[in-house]
């Protein structure tokens, strides 16, 4: 079944709670959180305290947890510990990248690794071993509301070409008029923020969305 993440970023800042809820109840099993330095991306989003009161608010959820971080092994742990379910680091940041991914396996959460639209799906090929997740930047990462750039989704084939066999996300001006494109280019997740949020009906969405 195609998973659907709405991304909490497209939530309005003075009503997260409500606007989460209104999700929720649409049948959203899975929020993406964009957790932004203001380096590695030219924004600030929040932190481990918005993970931790969704994980208190909605335990059985999914939290996806996006690391827009030049150092994210500086606050991975921070991350794990609020209740993060899948922690998912950026190809292009700086470290260890294989003993992160291994450090957030052990701690028993999911590990995902992203790639900007301009970083090449070969460029994965040293870590798919140690993935469940390949998060595929589809806009310049840092800012919602930007239009999906169809340019990079032929890296979704080439990821399954190189082998790999796990969760193939998509996050960047995904809505309902695109997202046949990127299903039929091989997403199996689609992060949606404004799409989502904005949408009048979103349960009828997340049905629409589901259907062949």
């Amino acid at each position: 079944m195609l998973e659907i993440a709405p991304s909490v970023l497209a939530a309005h800042p003075l009503h997260v709670g409500a606007d989460v809820d209104r999700l929720v109840k649409a049948g959203a099993t899975i929020l993406h959180l964009d957790i932004m330095d203001g380096h590695f991306v030219p924004n600030l989003s929040f932190g481990p305290a918005m993970v931790k009161a969704l994980r208190d608010a909605y335990p059985e959820l999914v939290l996806d947890v996006h690391l827009m971080l030049s150092r994210p092994q500086d606050f991975v742990d921070a991350f794990i510990r609020a209740g993060a379910s899948e922690v998912t680091i950026h190809s292009e940041a700086a470290g260890d990248l294989p003993a992160l991914l291994a450090h957030i396996r052990a701690a028993g959460l999911r590990a995902g690794l992203s790639m900007k639209p301009a970083t090449p799906a070969a460029s994965l090929a040293p870590y798919l071993d140690s993935l469940d997740l390949v998060l595929l930047m589809s806009v310049e990462p840092g800012f919602g509301g930007q239009a999906l750039m169809p340019q990079t989704l032929p890296k979704l084939k080439q990821l399954r070409d190189m082998g790999f066999q796990g969760t193939l996300s998509v996050d960047g001006g995904v809505n309902r008029e695109n997202s046949r494109q990127v299903i039929d280019s091989g997403a199996t997740r689609l992060v949606m923020g404004t799409a989502a949020f904005r949408d009048p009906d979103p349960a009828a969405l997340f049905r629409a969305l589901q259907r062949p």
